[in-house]
C-alpha cells in the first residue's frame, strides 16, 4: 500500500493512492399496412387515439388513471433517453417512455392490444412523427387499427405509452407480463436478455381484461448478481459508467491519477459528488483492474476508475442524463474503459 502525501495549494489537495495506482496504472480496491416515415417530413396522419377518457388500471383492468400520467396521443419528435436498467430507450416529443407488446406482430404490423388493454397502454398515433438524433427515420412506419386510428410502428412494431408512468422519463412498464417492454431505436426491446418474446403471440399477454399481473421481471428463483457499477450505451457518447442507481460517473481534468490529486474541494462538492467505493464483485462491463478507491482530505472513501476519482453530477436530474459530459471543458464522463467519453463524430 502506498501512503498518502499531501502537497500544494488550497485548491489542490494531494494524497496517495491505494495499492496498485502507480506504475501499473491500475486502482486496487474493493391486416395491416405500412406507411413508411421520411427524415425530411412529418407523418400527415389524423386518428382519434386511445384512452382519452379511460382510466386503466394495473395490467389493464379498469381504474383510476395516474393524475398527468401518459395518455394516448400523437408521438412528436422521438428521442433517444438513457434508462436506468434498460439502456437506450424511445420516448415520445413528450419525454414519456414508449413501449411494445409480444403479443403484436412486426411482419406484418398488427396490434393485439385493444379495449382494457388499450386503457392501459395508451396508443401512440403517428400524427406529426418525427425522427430525432440517434433514430433511423426509415424505421418509423404507421398501421391502421380496426377503428382508423394510425398508430405509430418502430421497426414494424406498434408503439405504446404506459398509462401508469406518471411523468417524462419513467418506465414502469417495463417487464410487466412479461409481455411489455421499453421499446428501443430499432424496435427491439431496449433491454436485452429481459425475456422478451418475439411477437407470435406464445407469451402471457397482460392487458387483456383478465386483471392478472405478474409484475415487472417475475422470474421465480433466479438469484441476480448485485450490480453497483455498470455500462451502459449512450446514444451521443458510446458506453458509459453508471453506479446502481443509474447515475454516470464523471472525472475531473483538475484532478490526477498519479500522484493522486484532488482538484475539487469545498464549493466544487457542492455540484460533483464523490462516487462511493464499491466491491469488485459487483461490477459489469468493465474490467475489475480498474475499480479502486482513494481517501479524501476529509476521510471519506472515494470510487477510482484507473486511478482517477469520479464524481456524480447535480445538474443530472434523472438516472441516465449525462448533462455534465464538457462542463467548464474540465468535466468529462467515464467510459467503460476509464477514459474520458468524446462525442460521436
Amino acid at each position: 500500500m502506498h501512503r498518502g502525501i499531501c502537497a500544494g495549494s488550497a485548491a489542490v489537495a494531494v494524497l496517495l493512492l491505494t495499492a496498485g495506482c502507480g506504475a501499473d496504472g491500475n486502482s486496487a480496491g474493493k391486416g395491416n399496412t405500412v406507411k413508411p416515415v421520411s427524415d425530411s417530413k412529418q407523418l400527415d396522419l389524423y386518428g382519434s387515439g386511445y384512452g382519452s377518457g379511460s382510466a386503466p388500471g394495473d395490467g389493464g383492468a379498469a381504474g383510476d388513471a395516474p393524475a398527468g400520467g401518459a395518455k394516448s396521443g400523437p408521438a412528436g419528435q422521438l428521442k433517444v433517453r438513457e434508462t436506468a436498467g434498460t439502456g437506450a430507450a424511445l420516448t415520445d416529443g413528450e419525454g414519456f417512455t414508449l413501449y411494445r407488446f409480444d403479443k403484436d406482430t412486426a411482419k406484418p404490423p398488427k396490434s393485439a392490444c385493444e379495449g382494457d388493454c388499450a386503457a392501459a397502454w395508451p396508443v401512440v398515433t403517428a400524427d406529426g412523427a418525427q425522427a430525432g438524433a440517434g433514430i433511423d427515420a426509415a424505421m418509423l412506419g404507421s398501421l391502421t387499427r380496426d377503428d382508423g386510428t394510425r398508430q405509430l410502428t418502430v421497426g414494424g412494431w406498434p408503439v405504446y405509452r404506459y398509462a401508469k408512468d406518471a411523468k417524462a422519463g419513467d418506465a414502469l412498464g417495463e417487464g410487466v407480463g412479461g409481455t411489455w417492454h421499453v421499446v428501443g431505436p430499432d424496435g427491439k426491446p431496449a433491454s436485452a436478455g429481459k425475456g422478451a418474446g418475439t411477437g407470435t403471440g406464445t407469451g402471457m399477454a397482460m392487458g387483456t381484461g383478465t386483471g392478472m399481473d405478474m409484475g415487472a421481471g417475475a422470474n421465480p428463483g433466479a438469484a441476480e448478481k448485485k450490480v453497483s457499477l455498470s455500462v451502459r450505451q449512450n446514444a451521443q457518447l458510446g458506453p458509459l459508467l453508471q453506479n446502481a442507481e443509474g447515475w454516470t460517473l464523471y472525472r475531473f481534468d483538475k484532478d490526477s491519477a498519479w500522484p493522486m490529486k484532488f482538484g475539487c474541494l469545498d464549493s466544487c462538492l457542492d455540484t460533483w459528488k464523490p462516487a462511493k467505493p464499491v466491491d469488485k464483485a459487483e461490477v459489469s462491463g468493465i474490467p475489475a483492474a480498474l475499480v479502486g478507491s482513494v481517501k479524501r482530505p476529509d476521510g471519506s472513501e472515494q470510487l477510482t476508475i484507473d486511478c482517477w476519482p469520479v464524481y456524480t453530477f447535480t445538474g443530472d436530474k434523472q438516472p441516465g442524463d449525462a448533462n455534465g459530459q464538457g462542463k467548464q471543458g474540465l468535466w468529462f464522463a467515464v467510459t467503460g474503459q476509464g477514459k474520458k467519453a468524446k462525442a460521436a463524430g
